[in-house]
């Protein structure tokens, strides 16, 4: 699982790139966040373990998943706070995706 995360991390999509670099080294409010991190049998793309919340962006073929939703249910009953985004939505309007992330850590 750790060997698939690492891959992950290096081949991320153009949008998860464009939102690491305002999430990483703690730039969002002073809260880490860890990308591609395995929780339990899924792998995530980023977590912040600190607010227990995971932030997911999700492409085209996400549009109407099932596997989503058990896999949103499953992380829920662990603990997490799941905040789904468009790629889109991260490549048109990043500074509103990280209010509504920043938002959603203050909950």
């Amino acid at each position: 699982m750790s060997k698939r995360a690492k891959t992950l991390r290096r081949d991320g999509t153009l949008a998860e790139k464009a939102l690491w670099r305002h999430l990483r080294a703690r730039q969002l409010a002073g809260l880490k966040f860890r990308r591609q991190e395995p929780i339990g049998r899924y792998i995530v793309d980023f977590v912040c373990y600190e607010r227990r919340l995971i932030v997911e962006l999700d492409g085209g073929q996400h549009a109407e998943s099932t596997e989503d939703a058990a896999r949103d249910a499953w992380l829920e009953r662990e603990g997490f706070s799941v905040l789904r985004v468009w790629n889109n939505e991260v490549l048109e309007n990043i500074e509103g995706v990280l209010q509504a992330i920043g938002e959603a850590c203050e909950r």
